[in-house]
Parts: C-alpha cells; structure tokens; sequence
C-alpha cells in the first residue's frame, strides 16, 4: 500500500519523462524495464501506470499506443511465477484503462542483480524503479564497531556511517554506468529511493524505523533469546540517500543530464487518513511491522534462524504502535527523473 501511494505521487514526473522521450524520438516499439519489481500487487500496478501514462501522451499528440515490451526484473529468487498468473488480470486491467488488447503489450521477466549489466546495448528506451535503489548490493565491510545497531543509528560511529556511504556511491555508479550502456540515447529513467532530506545519514527520518526494529532485538538479548555476538553482526544493507547525495553521483557518472529531482513523504501508515479495508488494518503498528516484516524477514532468518520471527515482529509491532501514537511518523521518498546524454 505504501509503495502504491508512492508510485501514484511520482505519477506527474513519469508522465514529463516519457513527454520528453516523444518530443526527441518516436519508436516504433517501445521498451520499458521497471527494475527490482517485486512479485505482489505493486508489480503490475506500476506497469499499468506506466503504459496507461504512455497511451495518454501519446493520444495527446495524435498517436496511436505502440508495440510495448515491459521487461520485469528482480533478483533471482524473486516469485515470478506469481507474476506471470497475474499476468491475464494486468491484460483485461490493461485493455479497460487504454482500449488495448494483449497484443499491444508484451511482458517479460528478467532475473539478475541490477548492479550489473541485464540488456543488450541501447535497447531500452525509459526505466523505472520505486523503492528498490536504497537495497545496496552488499553488507558494508568494517561495521563491526556498530554493536547494539542494526543500521546506521544516533548512536553509531563516523566510520560506519562512512562505510555505508561509500557502498552506496559504489553501487549507484555502477548501477548508472550500466544503465547507460542498456538506455538508447535520449532515454529516460525515473527513480524513487526511501531517502531523507536531511545530510545528516543518521537522521531519525530515515533510520527510525529500523532503531525501533533494533530495540525488540535488544530487549531479546537481554532476556537471553538471541545471543548478543549474533546481534552485534546484524546489519541491514540499505541506504537512504539525499537528493545531494543523488545528484553528485549522477554529475560524476557523467551518462545523465538530471531534469527534475525531489521529496515527498508518506506515512509509515499506509491506511493513515484513508478508509481500512478491515480492524487489523487500523492498527498502525501492525501496518508498519507487516511492510518491514515482508522486507527483513529473508535477512533476520539467513542470521539469526527463523524460530525467533514471530516474537521479534510481535514485540516490534507494539514498539512501532507506542511511538506512532505520540509522534509524526514518515518515509521520505527521493525522486531523480533523468535523460541520457547525446
């Protein structure tokens, strides 16, 4: 739900970018990746917001929708048997928004890391991804002075904030570089991080969630559940980088001329101030630990054994219920909409 809002909010920016890619080119096929899609509800939402968008810039200009191939890529454990079920539903959602029928639009799934080269050379022409950027490739080398954290925190030293940091550079340039390779000239790519505004890395806007997290893990070894060396060589490999951060390694990669980039937020509850489907839905905290359950769970289980999760989520969901109900709680998302360089 979160991740829906999220990409409903860069709707406007989605719908310049692939303006733009008309104005300067007009294929006669069009071919769009969305990277790190997942395998939920999300999946082909974004697609259909996507080729919906194309199909209304294009009538806007007297045209009629292309051939589309949509390449769905995530890592190779993602459940893309699940998508391809789904794949009838997206046609019929598809041919009610556009008037398209299945034959306008071809889906294909595309395994792999996108830290890394997934497309022949300029075969692309616009690229998406919503909350997939701030996964880094890796745990960062040397956080073992970061005991007691899972993540960057308040309370953890400069060189782990420097580590992370520098595997996020790392990753996003070799990330761009490739994209570059993959995107045909005057191509589009627009890009959503969970991100913060602050400079500061460890800022309780973009790390919160995860302290809470470290807290129900602490309160575990303490009562002797979890073995406290275990929890001191847990960390999480993310990022959640600034709108500066982006910008700087987008102008040193040089591939990309940045046409806008910005902020927006969403409420950690993705029901907050909207109609709930049921009573569990009302809850706040059992919202919020559901959205990091679904995104950690892999990772605690690899570490720590999965006979720890149902406590570790329990105790966190009152934790998250406890603060949301006496502070403001939001993700903030960082936009970069760009175009390749001539």
């Amino acid at each position: 739900m979160v991740q829906k809002k999220v990409i409903t909010l860069t709707k406007p920016i989605i719908e310049e970018a692939i303006s733009n890619l008309y104005c300067n080119n007009f294929p006669a096929r069009l071919c769009i990746a969305d990277l790190g899609c997942s395998s939920g509800p999300n999946t082909f939402f974004a697609v259909l917001e996507i080729v919906a968008t194309v199909d209304k810039v294009l009538k806007k200009m007297g045209h009629q929708l292309p051939e589309i191939q949509v390449f769905l890529n995530d890592l190779l454990g993602n459940d893309f048997n699940t998508i391809f079920k789904s794949l009838p539903k997206f046609q019929k959602d598809l041919e009610k928004t556009t008037g398209a029928g299945a034959e306008s639009c071809f889906v294909t799934g595309v395994p792999g890391s996108f830290y890394g080269r997934l497309f022949p050379s300029e075969s692309l022409h616009f690229i998406h991804s919503s909350y997939s950027l701030h996964w880094l490739s890796q745990v960062p080398q040397g956080l073992e002075s970061n005991k007691g954290n899972i993540y960057m925190a308040s309370s953890s030293p400069p060189c782990v904030l420097k580590a992370y940091y520098e595997q996020f550079q790392s990753d996003f340039s070799l990330f761009l570089r490739c994209r570059s390779a993959e995107l045909q000239e005057g191509g589009s790519m627009v890009l959503t991080f969970l991100g913060r505004r602050s400079e500061d890395p460890s800022s309780k806007e973009c790390c919160y969630i995860w302290e809470l997290l470290a807290v129900a893990l602490n309160d575990m070894v303490a009562e002797g559940l979890i073995d406290e060396e275990k929890m001191d060589s847990f960390n999480i490999p993310n990022y959640t980088p600034s709108p500066t951060e982006v910008k700087c390694e987008v102008g040193k990669e040089g591939s990309f001329t940045i046409n806008r980039l910005e902020v927006s937020q969403v409420n950690w509850n993705a029901y907050h101030g909207e109609f709930c489907p049921s009573d569990a839905h009302k809850d706040g905290g059992y919202n919020v630990a559901k959205l990091v359950r679904a995104v950690s769970e892999p990772l605690l289980v690899s570490h720590f054994g999965d006979g720890i999760i149902e406590v570790v989520f329990s105790r966190y969901q009152r934790i998250v219920a406890d603060r949301m109900s006496r502070e403001t709680t939001e993700f903030v998302n960082v936009t970069v909409s760009m175009t390749k360089r001539g």
